[in-house]
């Protein structure tokens, strides 16, 4: 009879071990939950002023605690709002350290001033700028986040940041303001 009991435990246990086997590989979950919330608040312009190389960077390190949510000037007072709600934390002003709030620009090249150096390409982090060696470069409008990295980098200076007229295509609703009407 002991026997019996014993053999019935070690069948439940070897269930039970098989069934936790078989969710653990079904329903396994890739990455935190945490971040790709965050890196969707985050504008994604990879520009690297909060002192990461990426918002994907910056939203682990939201996530892990070891930066905090006032350090991305794309974002703005809005973006850091919005990532005090995610995180159920007071929001804080811009950190002074890592830039000012900005209009969204783009990148626009001068084309007869253009020596073709490719150092604007080089720095460019979401390969918005097209162009070859010693020829004109141009920058794709739909793909430029506005992050200034490509402007230093130009030794002939011929990069401007042009601020993106407001029209229907770009504008976008204001947040609400909390507090009476």
């Amino acid at each position: 009879m002991a026997i019996v009991g014993l053999l019935l435990v070690c069948a439940l246990f070897a269930g039970f071990g098989l069934l936790l086997g078989y969710s653990a590989i079904r329903f396994k979950v890739e990455g935190d939950p945490l971040v790709d919330k965050i890196d969707a608040v985050l504008p994604q312009t990879q520009c690297g002023q909060c002192g990461f190389p990426g918002c994907r960077p910056y939203a682990e390190a939201i996530a892990k605690g070891d930066a905090d949510i006032n350090r991305c000037p794309p974002g703005g007072e809005d973006g850091v709002k919005a990532l005090a709600e995610l995180m159920g934390v007071e929001p804080k002003p811009l950190d002074d350290a890592v830039g000012e709030e900005k209009p969204k620009a783009l990148a626009v090249i001068d084309e007869n001033l253009c020596i073709g150096c490719t150092l604007c390409i080089q720095a460019c982090p979401v390969d918005a700028i097209l162009g070859a060696a010693k020829h004109m470069h141009t920058v794709i409008a739909a793909e430029c986040t506005g992050c200034e990295l490509c402007v230093p980098v130009c030794p002939v200076d011929c990069i401007d940041m042009k601020p993106i007229p407001e029209t229907l295509a770009t504008w976008k609703w204001p947040q609400p303001k909390n507090g009476p009407l």
